[in-house]
């Protein structure tokens, strides 16, 4: 696979040193553009001290582009500033103490990234995991990772509503197994105590009353598939602790037979319950949970994700009315943005569905649409987006942050998600900000030397 990056070379890094990490880039097959360069998906930020300046530069660097910063330094980097480089922007830090023989490293980290991100704009997760907002994306990155490079078991905790099946379904989805079995869902709020044993590892032919025929449980049908246990919080304690042999050693035996069988299934398990609170007063076995969370998943609220509010509805309006291509009125974009969402994404999809009911016609959705109870009261806020703004401009003024400061974060934190939000597209960003493509170029030019 052919690679392509952007080099900048930032302070503490000798003439030699940069050219012989040009010539071992080159070597390993990367094609290099000498700056930052919004179509490239890339970026290398190489530098041999950690300041203030080098993270200002890896921030500006890190606003349209994945990127793998370097450090070459003979000296140790101190623990606490090579964390400071992610939170900065980077994706990665490799600490060099000298310019290494092969870029191994380097392409290895490309072409996973590369990898992940070519899923994550593919179309079977766009078009089923809908949301632009950086925090679902970053989401929907680490949930690729597992599902498609890893054969982790993963535990999806979150509220109602909030895509926890449909994680699922990709998780199975993106796995490589080769001959790949089929996706169990088991939800466990329906398990019945008394037949709980059959449900999930079968029983044999007259084991209880009214068993006339073998059955085959969850397990055995997940044989070289997902098994996906839903709402796995509201198990019983004594049905936690079945669970726990089959789970880790994938043995289990029908009811009514002394027979151990093998099973191979991928493990995916969802609830709304805080399973680690759980864990600490007594509620759910410790033992349980540390095997089925390798990887831990937290959804995240609509309230967490307002960014994806329009998006979601668009989805939504196209589902419900295929061909019409509706579209909805400002006022209601407007309503739908600043509405609060008890029930997250299945809440908006149910208001979705009663706005296209309500409508007639094929001009675009409008507050007519919008059911009387469903209205916003007289006076409400329409500048809900300030919330949480407010917040962080308080807990800035405890910190006595001045008025210069907060500006300048405001100003950079916007510039930031615009670009995000474009995928890296400089004017498509401007145009979202207000701003001309030349004033946001030095807005970032000045942020750089900064």
């Amino acid at each position: 696979m052919a690679l392509s990056a952007w080099i900048q070379f930032l302070e503490g890094v000798a003439a030699d040193t940069q050219l012989r990490c040009t010539t071992l880039f080159r070597s390993a097959g990367i094609a290099l553009r000498p700056s930052p360069d919004a179509t490239e998906r890339f970026g290398l930020v190489v530098f041999g001290t950690v300041n203030d300046r080098v993270l200002g530069a890896v921030r500006a660097c890190a606003d349209g582009a994945i990127v793998l910063a370097v450090c070459v330094s003979a000296a140790r980097v101190q623990p606490a500033d090579a964390w400071a480089i992610p939170r900065a922007g980077a994706r990665d830090v490799l600490v060099w103490r000298s310019v290494p023989e092969t870029a191994d490293q380097v392409v290895a980290r490309f072409e996973r990234w590369n990898r992940v991100e070519e899923i994550l704009d593919s179309a079977r997760v766009k078009n089923t995991l809908v949301g632009c907002s950086p925090k679902w994306r970053t989401l929907l990155r680490s949930v690729i990772e597992v599902a498609a490079f890893s054969q982790s078991a993963m535990l999806i905790m979150g509220e109602s509503g909030t895509g926890k099946e449909l994680i699922a379904a990709l998780v199975h989805d993106l796995d490589r197994r080769s001959e790949k079995g089929k996706l169990v869902v088991v939800d466990c709020t329906t398990i019945v105590p008394e037949l709980s044993g059959s449900e999930l590892f079968g029983h044999e032919r007259g084991a209880f009353t009214g068993a006339s025929n073998a059955r085959d449980g969850a397990f055995a049908i997940a044989n070289g598939g997902t098994l996906f246990l839903d709402e796995i919080g509201e198990l019983s304690l004594p049905l936690q602790a079945q669970l726990l042999r089959t789970v880790q050693e994938h043995h289990y035996k029908r009811v009514g037979s002394n027979v151990w069988q093998q099973t191979n299934f991928r493990l995916i398990c969802a609830t709304n319950r805080d399973l680690e609170a759980a864990v600490a007063n007594g509620q759910f076995r410790a033992d349980l949970y540390y095997r089925i969370a390798d990887c831990v998943c937290r959804t995240l609220p609509l309230r967490e994700r307002k960014e994806d509010v329009l998006p979601l509805a668009s989805h939504f309006l196209t589902r419900a009315s295929p061909g019409n291509g509706l579209t909805l009125d400002e006022p209601v974009r407007e309503y739908l943005l600043t509405r609060e969402y008890p029930g997250n994404v299945r809440d908006l999809r149910r208001v979705v569905a009663v706005l296209c009911h309500r409508h007639a016609g094929l001009g675009p959705i409008t507050i007519g649409d919008v059911p009387e109870e469903e209205r916003p009261t007289a006076g409400a806020r329409a500048d809900g987006w300030l919330d949480g703004f407010e917040s962080a401009i308080g807990q800035a003024l405890e910190l006595s942050v001045g008025l210069k400061d907060i500006g300048r974060a405001a100003s950079e934190t916007a510039i930031k998600l615009a670009l995000e939000r474009e995928h890296g597209n400089l004017h498509r960003a401007a145009n979202r900000l207000g701003v001309t493509d030349r004033a946001l170029q030095m807005r970032r030019a000045s942020r750089a030397t900064h």
